[in-house]
């Protein structure tokens, strides 16, 4: 959502319950996008809890617990880094693939934070660190939000 063409999303969390689930990998780019996601959510009202994961594979599952345990929305923030093997392709689909299915499942949104990197520049650049040119983070957190208050106006159709 960053850069031209951006939309603007009503990004009212008053009331909403977020569980922000993080993977444990890539410390200096993750912290930066727990950090860029909590400053969105605290923007918006919302109230958040962190729940750290060893990586991205690890993701949908806890994500599915925080919805069904009454989160309105979570948002999974990971870093995944492209290497020699195809162990990036599969932790990349697997986490991408659950966390779809975990919204269709629970029919709340996962907010999606999880960076496919081919290097780790492009995580810095993303992260919303100093010097930084996105926040995907923040974009994450403030889709979720958003999410929900489009499933509202839906679910309130006559």
């Amino acid at each position: 959502m960053s850069g031209h063409g951006s939309p603007t999303l009503d990004v009212d969390g008053t009331g909403l319950r977020v569980v922000i689930v993080a993977g444990s990998w890539h410390d200096e780019i993750t912290n930066g996008l727990i950090a860029g996601a909590t400053v969105a959510l605290d923007e918006a009202g919302a109230s958040h809890t962190l729940v750290r994961v060893p990586g991205s594979f690890e993701l949908p599952v806890v994500a599915k617990a925080a919805l069904e345990a009454g989160a309105d929305a979570a948002v999974a923030l990971g870093v995944i880094i492209r290497g020699g093997t195809p162990h990036f392709e599969y932790v990349s689909s697997a986490a991408t693939d659950g966390l779809t299915r975990v919204a269709l499942d629970t029919g709340k949104p996962v907010g999606f934070g999880v960076l496919t990197l081919d290097d780790e520049q492009q995580g810095l650049d993303r992260a919303g660190l100093p010097g930084s040119k996105e926040d995907k983070g923040r974009e994450a957190a403030e889709a979720a939000v958003a999410t929900v208050r489009a499933l509202r106006a839906v679910s309130s159709v006559e």
